[in-house]
């Protein structure tokens, strides 16, 4: 009733019957943490620039440039790009920016720690602190959750 195949399923794994690791570049866990980590602190990075924009201050500054060492640690010492004007494009309020970078440096937190990382985790740990401070600097009078 059916025709048994005569070729190769286009599903088969490319270069079956190798030794491992001949087929494909494989990373180690270490090395898939430390691209994600560094990922979640680019993109802190970024918001914390974008939060420069809208107030700047001294301690965004010096959170930066902490960002900035941190994520080139991570990449073998490549610095991360970052654009020249930063400008509240996401999120023109600060407070909603705050809440990004605090949920940010959440995830960095949980990556760094997962990867036994202090240097990292204190950094994420106290910009979550200083978002959470700023959140409720912004907070009216009397606000409750």
């Amino acid at each position: 009733m059916y025709e048994p195949i005569r070729s190769k399923s286009v599903h088969a794994l490319a270069g079956r019957g190798q030794a491992p690791g001949q087929d494909f570049p494989h990373r180690s866990r270490e090395e898939e943490l430390d691209i994600q980590l560094a990922g979640h602190l680019a993109a802190l990075l970024a918001v914390t620039d974008e939060l420069r924009a809208v107030a700047p201050s001294a301690d965004l500054a010096d959170a930066a440039e902490r960002l900035a060492g941190e994520i080139a640690r991570l990449r073998g010492g490549e610095p991360p790009v970052r654009s020249a004007v930063a400008a509240a494009i996401h999120e023109p309020y600060p407070a909603g920016l705050h809440r990004r970078a605090h949920a940010l440096a959440g995830r960095a937190l949980v990556v760094a720690a997962s990867r036994a990382d202090t240097a990292a985790a204190i950094l994420a740990a106290e910009r979550m602190d200083a978002h959470t401070a700023a959140l409720r600097d912004r907070e009216p009078a009397g606000a409750a959750h």
